[in-house]
């Protein structure tokens, strides 16, 4: 018998070809393999293996990624979903029967995730030798063979890669990241995330913050320059907002000051005719501090009512808002602009390069 042979009752054909090649000893006995027989055939010169506690290849041979991957989710999941272990029919997804199995409390996370994010400076996914997987502290589990158990209190959303559950790239990078000491290979790591618009730069330091990581040296200095790559990139989504969607050119990175008077703060876009101001918010938490807390607007906050109090309108905007709607940005700016002929002129201000 192999993964070829029909099984009885249940048949296969929900499957996907590699599901069918690994498959946990509840899907066996669901499909009318006894105990007895799974170990008869797991035996030395058999026709299956185990490869994790409770997991069988029903081939000889090494696994290949796929199926290692595959089998740590098994191993580390609470029952999969979709393939009729507790005797539940399948029913056919949004994506047609053969939809992704779903792995409940467990996903792919680390170096391995990545790799299935499309990172291309992690390992290759084959040469890592271990894989690891992300559970509730709850779980009772242990680390073995390829699969490291890593848990959290609070599972995130998983997303669908080639079938798996794989933790979204903040969370990933962050437990990778606390498997490595060397500095250049984290800094790889975090420009990369933000480089190729996997994420922004606030959830990878968010995600930091919370693993406790950025209490060391490399984290730190890497989380600069995570910092540094994500205001520049989006500076020039902002350029790009002004360019694509025909707004008029504004003086770009000025500082505003009265005459004779206090400075009142840098802005990234400024309209000095209508008064209207463009600023990025690219803050990131650091350790210590509370995302939820209102300290953390505390400054803009002041700056922004000052401003306004003088006559100038401020559009606050975030990098996340100019890569997903820049369109609408566009709008909200073009809106203010409009807008300032209705408006009482502002105070007199005086215009300097930041």
């Amino acid at each position: 018998m192999n993964h070829n042979t029909p099984l009885s009752p249940r048949p296969l054909r929900h499957l996907s070809e590699v599901q069918r090649r690994v498959l946990t000893t509840a899907q066996l006995r669901a499909h009318g393999v006894t105990a007895a027989e799974t170990v008869e055939h797991a035996r030395p010169g058999g026709p299956w293996q185990q490869f994790l506690p409770g997991v069988f290849l029903l081939h000889q041979g090494p696994p290949t990624v796929e199926e290692q991957l595959h089998a740590v989710l098994l191993y580390a999941s609470r029952s999969p979903l979709g393939t009729q272990a507790a005797g539940v029919p399948s029913q056919p997804g949004p994506d047609g029967p053969h939809a992704p199995v779903r792995y409940p409390d467990a996903m792919i996370t680390g170096l391995a995730a990545l790799g299935l994010h499309g990172f291309s400076c992690p390992p290759a996914l084959p040469t890592l030798k271990r894989i690891d997987v992300l559970v509730p502290r709850s779980r009772r589990l242990r680390s073995i063979g390829c699969a490291r158990v890593i848990r959290t209190p609070l599972l995130p959303a998983p997303r669908v890669v080639a079938g798996l559950s794989v933790a979204p790239v903040p969370r990933a990078l962050a437990d990778a990241v606390a498997q490595l000491p060397d500095a250049e290979t984290v800094r790889r790591l975090l420009t990369e995330a933000v480089r190729g618009g996997h994420c922004e730069p606030a959830a990878v330091v968010r995600e930091l913050n919370q693993a406790r990581l950025l209490s060391r040296p490399h984290v730190v200095e890497a989380v600069d320059s995570l910092l540094a790559e994500g205001r520049a990139i989006a500076e020039e989504r902002l350029y790009r907002m002004v360019r694509d969607h025909g707004l008029p050119d504004p003086v770009w990175n000025v500082d505003l000051r009265l005459p004779g008077g206090p400075h009142l703060g840098g802005l990234d876009a400024y309209w000095p005719e209508q008064a209207v101001a463009v600023e990025l918010d690219t803050r990131a938490p650091r350790q210590g501090d509370r995302p939820d807390d209102d300290a953390l607007w505390s400054e803009y906050a002041r700056k922004r009512e000052h401003l306004e109090r003088l006559g100038i309108t401020v559009v606050h905007v975030t990098p996340k808002k100019l890569r997903d709607a820049p369109e609408q940005q566009a709008t909200v700016v073009r809106t203010a602009l409009m807008a300032s002929a209705d408006r009482d002129p502002s105070a007199y201000v005086i215009v300097l390069p930041r």
